[in-house]
């Protein structure tokens, strides 16, 4: 998922996305121990993902502290 794309979610929706995410990270660590992952390049995407999204959270944290 692009980052421009993030950025125009609002608060709510990357909360929402962010749990989804984690989630799926999950199933596939557990997919990947139990030997039953089929795509181990979603990981990556996943994880990267993950940390777009909490890049996007903390830029929005720090200008509401700037402008608050």
């Amino acid at each position: 998922m692009k980052a421009s794309v993030l950025r125009e979610l609002t608060e709510d929706e990357l909360d929402q996305k962010y749990k989804e995410l984690t989630e799926e990270l999950f199933n596939l660590r557990f997919q990947l121990a139990t030997s039953q992952i089929e795509n181990v390049g979603r990981m990556r995407v996943v994880r990267r993902d993950i940390a777009r999204m909490k890049t996007i959270q903390r830029e929005r944290q720090l200008a509401s502290a700037k402008h608050g």
